[in-house]
């Protein structure tokens, strides 16, 4: 979330910018800024009506000592009522700060100078294309035909199982998923992310500093006897490995990276767009994740788009780079580059990765601060994060792109990790 002394310092500049985003923020702004203002001025009476509560406290001992007992119990009575009165401010102070919590959240990041101007994807700006889109041999099957032809992925059987959107991985569908994750991180150890692997199960305060919560929990498998939800990327648990933490300045980037299946309701979704492998409610996804200083996070912000980058044309993937606009840029992100590979059955584009920015939005919500030997206190850190990469549209445009006469050709850089070639 924004800070108060931002919002303070800002007004006119911040709701300009979240016009970028589609967002009205005119009226939020004015009633956090009188809420903060009330704050601050009953923060203020408080202090002052505890410092004479303590000064009259140290004059009652005083004054019994001198034997002045009357004035004594007169000092003793203004003190009880000097402490009620404390209380009252306190719970007004209390009900304020609630009700500033409740606004400041409504605002979402404000957007880097350089998100263009539009309301939806349409309006992305690509900002570079690669690879090569090439003609299929023979028939050319959209992947929801070819795993049902080389009987690898069952979707009827998840259906079964479970539900929809489950799907189950056989054979050399199943080897192929866990030769994408490992060559996945192997290539993030190579860029030098630390590799962990964290719970897939958050709790309330987890969501709530990545941004997930309070008003996207609709998005969420939420198990509710135990109020903990099952995570919509490894983006969640990775990122609060630091709340609450204040980091050393040197120990600056934090790098890590995390394979994960990713659970999403996707409720409304429906149509041949989601068809297949195009949107599942679990699907494999590792994921990288950076706590950097902030006058070099965009520098690390263009590290990791490289790094998706050489992912995918490792791959042999035909690939478009996009900047979000403001209107299809996330609630959370300050810029955001989604990464799409061309599907050659299908004839369009698939989204397979977002990597983006936080700024301090997130680190605030954590309290994930830095402090260097020079520093009198410590300040927030940025938090970036990427998919490199998800795995359901990589293995759909892996495998219609790659098919043949003979069969689906595996890229070569795969083949030591599935130890086949050739799914036929």
């Amino acid at each position: 979330m924004l800070t108060l002394k931002f919002i303070q310092e800002n007004k006119e500049e911040l709701v300009k910018r979240l016009k970028v985003k589609r967002f009205d923020a005119e009226q939020i702004v004015e009633k956090i800024i009188e809420l903060d203002n009330n704050r601050k001025s009953t923060q203020s009476e408080v202090d002052q009506k505890q410092a004479e509560m303590n000064s009259l406290s140290k004059e009652i001992g005083m004054l019994f000592k001198q034997g002045k007992v009357s004035e004594a119990n007169e000092a003793k009575s203004k003190t009880a009522d000097l402490k009620e009165n404390i209380k009252e401010l306190n719970n007004q102070l209390n009900e304020i700060s609630k009700e500033l919590d409740v606004e400041v959240v409504k605002l979402p990041n404000i957007p880097h100078l350089s998100v263009p101007e539009g309301n939806s994807e349409d309006d992305n700006e690509c900002v570079k294309e690669g690879g090569e889109i090439k003609e299929i041999e023979g028939e050319k099957l959209p992947h929801w035909e070819l795993i049902k032809k080389y009987d690898i992925i069952d979707f009827e059987l998840g259906t079964k199982i479970t539900g929809a959107g489950f799907p189950v991985y056989k054979g050399k569908g199943a080897r192929l998923q866990r030769a994408l994750i490992n060559f996945f991180l192997d290539e993030g150890e190579k860029a030098g992310y630390n590799e962990v692997l964290p719970p897939i199960v958050v709790n309330e305060d987890s969501g709530f500093g990545t941004g997930q919560l309070p008003d996207k929990e609709g998005m969420m498998y939420h198990a509710t006897a135990d109020n903990l939800y099952l995570i919509p990327t490894a983006e969640v648990p990775v990122t609060n490995i630091y709340r609450d933490e204040v980091v050393k300045e040197e120990e600056l980037p934090l790098k890590n990276m995390a394979y994960t299946p990713c659970f999403r309701r996707e409720a409304g979704s429906w149509g041949s767009h989601v068809r297949g492998l195009n949107r599942l409610h679990q699907f494999d996804k590792v994921e990288i994740v950076q706590i950097a200083h902030p006058e070099k996070s965009y520098e690390a912000l263009e590290g990791m788009v490289a790094h998706v980058e050489n992912i995918v044309n490792k791959l042999g993937l035909p690939y478009r780079i996009l900047r979000l606009c403001g209107g299809d840029i996330s609630f959370t992100s300050a810029l955001t580059f989604d990464f799409e590979v061309y599907s050659a059955a299908q004839e369009r584009w698939l989204e397979v990765s977002s990597v983006s920015n936080f700024e301090n939005y997130q680190a605030n919500r954590l309290k994930c601060r830095y402090k260097g030997k020079d520093m009198k206190k410590p300040e927030l850190v940025h938090t970036l994060n990427g998919s490199a990469l998800a795995l359901p549209r990589i293995v759909a445009a892996l495998l219609e792109n790659n098919q043949t006469p003979e069969g689906i050709r595996i890229p070569e850089v795969l083949v030591p990790y599935t130890r086949f070639d050739i799914i036929n």
